[in-house]
């Protein structure tokens, strides 16, 4: 990942930390090209359709501003298994075993290429949250269609 999609990255992180501190749980998107763009979604966790009319409204606005890099970050709660895994939205109710909160993303730029990562969370007995720093998957990632990013990538493919 080059300096500037690291930057965007923190920028998009650093919203979507201020909206989760604030109990807000939106999806965030950043488009650099001839200008940046940040969108959010506050419905894109309510079901797969909200979160896909999300990316390909977000997939129209790369294109109308010819962004060279973007990334997608989405609150989720992760559940690691040996062999995949598997996550849900973020919802009110504690967490169960083996659940972990965590901010998902995927970045883009037309140099390197797409990441994928995420930014681990926890809360206080309070439930405020406290972040750790963004990490980058260093192994070969297979995103499923409902991965935050996926049909923004999609969408995108065809005009890179």
């Amino acid at each position: 990942m080059n300096d500037e999609t690291a930057a965007l990255l923190f920028d998009v992180v650093e919203r979507l930390q201020k909206n989760i501190a604030a109990h807000d749980c939106p999806a965030i998107v950043a488009l650099e090209g001839e200008r940046k763009l940040v969108l959010s979604d506050y419905d894109y966790l309510r079901d797969p359709g909200f979160a896909a009319s999300f990316e390909t409204r977000a997939a129209a606005k790369a294109q109308e501003i010819q962004a060279t890099r973007w990334v997608i970050a989405v609150p989720l709660v992760w559940v690691a298994t040996p062999d995949t895994v598997y996550s849900r939205a973020v919802s009110n109710h504690p967490l169960r075993e083996g659940e972990q909160e965590t901010i998902t993303w995927m970045s883009f730029n037309e140099r390197d290429g797409v990441d994928y990562g995420r930014v681990p969370y926890a809360r206080r007995p309070s439930g405020e949250p406290v972040f750790d720093d963004p990490e980058m998957f260093a192994v070969g990632v297979r995103p499923a269609q409902a991965m935050p990013g996926h049909t923004l990538l999609q969408e995108l493919l065809p005009h890179l």
